[in-house]
């Protein structure tokens, strides 16, 4: 165990944190539990463990309740929960079964008809879907605002959200998927504030850090309530699992464990293992990652049949995108898009015509990725919202692996050579 005066850095909590060998009979790495169910050691000892999960009283002694069923918990997502805390820098986490299994919890639990999300644009597919599908047919309702770092244009936006009902949620990425947009994290929760002055009532800030991750932006540091990651990616970071976390204050947590329990959104322990270990490469994927995309995002810009690259690293540090960066960044990542001239068919002629790089959605693996995003992963968003906010139909989102970067831009290079 850490001495409790030290505070350790990001690439060794991924290791150590949330995990101690000498509970578990000096094992060096977590093992794996894959248990249903947990036996009491009489009735009183039920009843105690069950009052101490629904209602918070404290078990007898201060004993650690254990747990009870493994929908409610198990070690090993307890495991993985603490560590995803420490790296967020959040009092708690709670950790799904994927990433849209997160963010609909948020939503979910967060959210009441009659209330309104405010958001920014664009938005990965899923969470358009829930937003402007499911929720609406709740009778909340959604609104959207194009530049996130225009902040007389978001209180205007604000604004005529009170005129339609409650501001109940300001839901951001940063960067969005998939043209990489920022958001400016505290001015989101100035605006905040100013709407409870007005409403009586703070707005939750939720940010999906899918694109950064821990290693890239801390959005609690800067005014978020919540960190929402899709821990399928960069976290898994092998195209092998599914999982999704969302961090923030343990009150704003223990309402979503709550929830969990009911909805059985829950990751498994096998799962849970498979991000352990995963989380322990993240520093070294992540740099890795983010040298190629560097270079293949140079490539790119200089390429006569790529119109524009989207890549946060080629912000000029004298607009307010580059300060933001400078300010709430550590990192630029590595998934970003890029326009090739055309439309549709040109895009389609590159893709059919790439060998090494892979043609999937998803994004953060060891591989690199590459997807036409207007019909695969914003398929389902209407065609005039999506290309309001650049996602066209010569729009190509790709995800840089830890390949070495002279063969993936070999591959680019021929597969252009077809357009």
């Amino acid at each position: 165990m850490s001495p409790p005066d030290r505070i350790l850095r990001p690439e060794t909590v991924t290791i150590t944190h949330g995990y101690d060998p000498h509970a578990y009979r000096g094992a060096a790495k977590p093992p794996i539990f894959p248990s249903s169910t947990y036996l009491y050691r009489s009735a009183q000892h039920a009843k105690d463990v069950h009052r101490a999960y629904f209602d918070g009283v404290p078990m007898p002694d201060d004993e650690d309740p254990g747990y009870i069923y493994a929908r409610l918990g198990h070690p090993n997502l307890t495991m993985v929960e603490r560590r995803l805390a420490a790296l967020d820098k959040g009092a708690d986490a709670a950790v799904f079964g994927s990433g849209m299994a997160a963010i609909s919890a948020v939503m979910l639990a967060f959210l009441r008809p009659g209330d309104t999300v405010l958001h920014s644009r664009p938005l990965y597919g899923g969470t358009d879907g829930l937003l402007y599908g499911e929720l609406a047919a709740f009778g909340i309702k959604a609104f959207g605002f194009k530049d996130g770092l225009d902040g007389a244009a978001i209180r205007a936006e604000a604004e005529r959200v009170l005129q339609t009902g409650s501001l109940g949620l300001i839901h951001c990425e940063t960067p969005a998927n998939p043209t990489g947009s920022v958001s400016d994290i505290a001015l989101l929760s100035e605006i905040a504030e100013a709407v409870r002055l007005k409403q009586g009532r703070r707005p939750l800030i939720s940010v999906d850090n899918t694109f950064l991750g821990p290693f890239l932006q801390s959005p609690l540091e800067h005014g978020a309530d919540l960190c929402i990651t899709s821990l399928t990616k960069y976290a898994g970071g092998h195209s092998d699992l599914l999982a999704g976390g969302v961090s923030g204050s343990a009150v704003l947590i223990d309402r979503l464990k709550k929830l969990r329990t009911l909805l059985g959104s829950h990751p498994d322990p096998h799962v849970c293992a498979g991000l352990l270990r995963s989380f322990e490469t993240l520093h070294l994927r992540t740099e890795r990652a983010c040298a190629n995309a560097r270079k293949i995002a140079d490539f790119l810009s200089l390429h006569p049949k790529i119109r524009s690259v989207s890549f946060l690293g080629h912000a000029d540090p004298d607009t307010p995108a580059g300060a933001l960066l400078a300010r709430q960044c550590s990192g630029t990542g590595s998934t970003f898009s890029f326009r090739i001239h055309g439309g549709e068919a040109e895009a389609f002629r590159m893709l059919d015509r790439l060998s090494l790089i892979r043609m999937a959605v998803s994004l953060g693996g060891t591989e690199t990725l590459i997807c036409h995003s207007a019909t695969t992963t914003h398929y389902s968003v209407p065609r005039d919202r999506r290309e309001e906010v650049g996602v066209d139909d010569g729009t190509l989102r790709i995800s840089v692996g830890i390949e070495h970067a002279d063969d993936l831009i070999a591959d680019l290079v021929q597969a252009l050579d077809a357009v």
